[in-house]
């Protein structure tokens, strides 16, 4: 094809349950903005341990300048590409498009299996938490059944549709945001601005692999929504605001309280772990504020559970629909029009790493996604290349030159965090890695 011939508009192939899809409620701008919230972030509740890893002051410059050099990026290259293939599949569509069909069951593989493994976080985070008002869960049989049980329950409520799921996370972002809209209220009084300058505690050491991949997990997996595309509304007009508002939202989402609680308490930064925000806040106005952001973060662990396990189920969809995978993946509940398939297949893998720490799990998740992230830049650049005339409802405003600089900075980050994993991220990317290429 001409690198001037605008690309054909993408068709997917019909299946049987066409009809079913067309009555099927489509997301619309409100829903679909919390589900990307809950793809990306859910809450200030795993930002924590970048203040343990460095220190208050390179916390704070972190989550202020990485969104500018990760974020923002990530989110316009997922409004341009899925308003200009709106389909389900959202990356796998870009590669095969891009570079062919090698490169779109490749990146397919690379993103499936780090959504996946990120799935399996939540419930561990979620456990984590709520160990804290109930100590049974702390460890052993009782924290693997609730584990276990919050994964089937969770995989069910999934399972009854993709509307009812934007819905919930509207209303579970609105109660796991407002104890810290509250809490960082009631401590402006109480903070002291020469802390937020502090690299940290004499006598501790950085540790950089922790902190660099504490932001990278807190915000990235703009793009897994693009999975999606085909169930939004009017994606041409949704996306580009939907993703506009959600940067946003979780942007303010993490700086507030960080600053907040940074310049409210003084504490050792050894006890900045996954929860500690909890504690800040009893510190700050009492228990009845560190039991609501408690609550706070279970239900947001529910978001952030229900919006992975969507974007993986319905990229199985969409990779079916473009014969990645056989038409058995493509199968859809005869009741909700749901992919059920995709749903019990990401619930089983996910259940199958969940013996992992989740140290590891994070940084494995971060592993693959950022293999799959640098063929998702190397796609996106070669398709404004490839197809320059193609009609794009919307355009990130920049010339090529431009928008390679734009790529290449987070790309070097990417590399940052694939050469500072571990031993056991290697192993267990790299036997994945070789299998999707098998595959």
């Amino acid at each position: 094809m001409s690198t001037d011939t605008p690309s054909p508009p993408l068709l997917l192939p019909i299946t049987t349950t066409t009809t079913a899809a067309t009555k099927t409620k489509k997301l619309t701008l409100i829903p679909l903005i919390f589900l990307i919230y809950f793809e990306v972030a859910g809450g200030p509740y795993g930002e924590e341990p970048a203040v343990q890893a460095a220190g208050p002051l390179l916390a704070i410059l972190g989550f202020l300048i990485f969104p500018f050099i990760w974020s923002i990026p990530e989110a316009l290259i997922t409004a341009e590409l899925s308003t200009a293939f709106p389909g389900n599949g959202g990356f796998v569509i870009w590669a095969d498009k891009a570079f062919g069909p090698f490169f779109g069951s490749l990146m397919g593989t690379l993103k499936f299996l780090s959504g996946v493994i990120n799935i399996a976080a939540f419930p561990a985070l979620c456990i984590d938490y709520l160990k804290r008002i109930f100590p049974i869960f702390a460890s052993g049989l009782p924290r693997n059944l609730a584990i276990i049980t919050f994964t089937l329950v969770f995989s069910f409520l999934n399972y009854t549709g993709l509307a009812i799921v934007g819905y919930f996370a509207v209303g579970l972002g609105v109660v796991s945001l407002a104890p810290f809209l509250i809490m960082s209220a009631i401590a402006i009084p109480q903070i002291h601005p020469r802390r937020w300058i502090s690299l940290g505690q004499k006598g501790v050491k950085k540790d950089w692999t922790l902190f660099f991949n504490t932001l990278f997990w807190n915000l990235n997996f703009w793009d897994n929504v693009s999975t999606m595309a085909g169930e939004v509304d009017k994606p041409h007009k949704t996306f580009p605001l939907a993703l506009l508002c959600a940067v946003i939202l979780t942007c303010l989402g993490y700086i507030i309280p960080l600053v907040a609680v940074t310049g409210a308490v003084l504490v050792d930064q050894n006890d900045w772990e996954t929860g500690f925000m909890a504690d800040a806040a009893k510190m700050i106005s009492g228990s009845w504020l560190k039991f609501w952001i408690e609550i706070g973060a279970v239900l947001s662990a529910i978001g952030l559970f229900e919006a992975q396990l969507s974007s993986s189920a319905y990229q199985l969809l969409g990779m079916a629909d473009l014969a990645f995978l056989p038409r058995f993946f493509a199968l859809r509940s005869k009741w909700f029009n749901t992919p059920w398939v995709g749903i019990v297949l990401s619930t089983a893998i996910a259940l199958g790493v969940s013996y992992m720490s989740y140290t590891d799990i994070v940084a494995s998740a971060n592993f693959l996604y950022s293999l799959g992230m640098l063929l998702e830049f190397a796609s996106f650049l070669w398709l404004r290349r490839k197809f320059p005339a193609m009609k794009r409802p919307y355009k990130v405003p920049l010339g090529l030159p431009a928008l390679v600089v734009m790529c290449l900075v987070p790309a070097v980050f990417l590399v940052v965090i694939m050469a500072i994993a571990t031993k056991t991220v290697y192993l267990v990317s790299g036997l994945m890695t070789a299998a999707g290429i098998g595959w």
